[in-house]
């Protein structure tokens, strides 16, 4: 009888009920009752001025970034898309109750337009954030205030591709007010940053084609047009995945410059090879106009991913111009030898001999006229050779001229008498294909030992940390 006798004052209102300790409440309870305790509905000035009892006092603002996902990097545009985490706390000394006296409430859940929060903004951000903001936030029987967003940011970050694609990308996020100044807002870190790199590492969700490794986060002041503000920067450290681009980009090019090398196997005689290297070279082209497109044009310093390009092309292109010398001379060589082959043919049709027997019935013109003897072919059929001889001379003069005269004796003897262009500048025949193979075998060493060269030290920089 007594407890439902408690039980009637109780929902009458005339009792309040039993706490957990014994002691009775005052009969507050509900989250309505607390609102109406704090006239947050009623005063407006709860969001219109800081929350401080003196104007001199700051408010001070602590921050907890976090970052969820990196979900790009544009190199080309030099901007940098990450999903962060944003946790603000600060105290609001008109928002404070006791919760003994509200059935031990110690967070009251309100709408973030009812209270006055900070004008926090990011300072690279270049668009605006696609995420929806919070719409609440909590305050607490104290007087802290924790509000928590979660954003889309896009911000500016100014890429350094020197050592692309085994780079190190570091980029900030500076945190700071619109408009307060430090005197009126101060932000200060909620934790060091080895905690906030660790969490970090542990919530992330994507890191598209980068691994996040490390995040640095510092106060400082800085002066924006002529007003000091308080900013909180988290520097966000990250190393890119370069397997792909070793597959895709950089081993390709290797293998054309294996291609090219290869090609010294090629024989010079013939345009295969010279039509071979033109089309390796225009593949390493291609490669340098695909690079162009995802490289920024305003390094400060060129990428040794360019230079790797351009010295390989450079290679090639050395090669390229070597085979063109050797071709040249091939020729050169081949064409004296058809001049040769003409002229004898030439001779050999004016005496009328046949062109295969023009070494051992040939006429020899030139070198009757400097000896003065008719050539036997040119007898007419009436005259005998007797008649045509000259007077015999006394001594050894008139025996050679007999002999030379004599048809049988003059193909083997005159022949040394008769000299080709080639031998007629002191060089034997087959002079520039000697020198062509020469040259040939020179810059193949050549080219080997400055591609190791070039090759050893472009890696030896990209593993030099700075």
């Amino acid at each position: 009888m007594l407890a439902g006798f408690l039980l009637l004052l109780v929902l009458t209102g005339e009792v309040s009920p039993v706490l957990s300790d014994g002691e009775i409440s005052s009969g507050n309870c509900s989250y309505r009752d607390l609102l109406r305790h704090l006239k947050i509905q009623d005063n407006k000035l709860f969001s219109m001025t800081r929350p401080v009892t003196h104007y001199n006092n700051y408010t001070e603002v602590i921050l907890d970034v976090l970052i969820y996902a990196i979900l790009d990097v544009k190199e080309k545009e030099q901007k940098f898309v990450s999903y962060v985490w944003i946790d603000m706390f600060w105290y609001d000394y008109y928002i404070s109750w006791d919760p003994d006296q509200f059935c031990g409430i110690r967070n009251i859940t309100l709408p973030t337009d009812a209270v006055w929060n900070p004008d926090l903004t990011i300072e690279e951000i270049t668009e605006k954030d696609k995420a929806s903001k919070s719409i609440y936030l909590v305050a607490y029987s104290d007087g802290k205030i924790l509000l928590r967003n979660d954003m889309v940011v896009i911000s500016t970050c100014r890429m350094q591709v020197y050592k692309f694609p085994f780079d190190r990308q570091s980029c900030d996020l500076s945190f700071k007010s619109v408009i307060h100044s430090m005197n009126e807002i101060r932000f200060v870190q909620f934790s060091n940053s080895s905690r906030t790199a660790e969490w970090s590492r542990t919530m992330m969700q994507t890191q598209s084609e980068w691994l996040f490794d490390d995040m640095i986060v510092s106060t400082k002041t800085v002066n924006n047009f002529g007003i000091l503000q308080s900013m909180l920067v988290c520097t966000i450290v990250m190393k890119r995945r370069s397997v792909l681009y070793i597959v895709n980009f950089m081993l390709p090019i290797m293998l054309f410059l294996s291609l090219d090398l290869a090609s010294f196997l090629i024989s010079d005689s013939g345009g295969e090879k010279l039509s071979f290297k033109v089309t390796v070279l225009l593949a390493v082209t291609v490669m340098q106009l695909i690079l162009n497109e995802i490289l920024p044009a305003s390094s400060d310093r060129i990428p040794l991913i360019a230079l790797y390009c351009v010295g390989i092309f450079g290679l090639m292109l050395m090669s390229l111009l070597e085979t063109i010398v050797v071709m040249y001379l091939i020729r050169k060589d081949s064409e004296a030898q058809d001049n040769e082959e003409d002229k004898d043919q030439s001779q050999s049709e004016d005496c009328g001999v046949k062109p295969g027997i023009v070494s051992s019935h040939n006429c020899f013109r030139d070198v009757n006229k400097l000896i003065h003897c008719p050539c036997p072919c040119d007898v007419s059929p009436g005259e005998t050779s007797s008649e045509l001889l000259p007077v015999t001379r006394e001594g050894s003069s008139g025996q050679l001229t007999e002999e030379s005269c004599n048809p049988e004796k003059l193909p083997g003897e005159m022949t040394g008498a008769v000299k080709t262009p080639a031998a007629k500048k002191g060089r034997k025949p087959g002079y520039w294909t000697r020198v062509a193979q020469t040259i040939n075998k020179v810059f193949f060493f050549v080219y080997i030992a400055g591609a190791g060269l070039f090759l050893g030290s472009l890696f030896l920089s990209w593993d030099r940390t700075d």
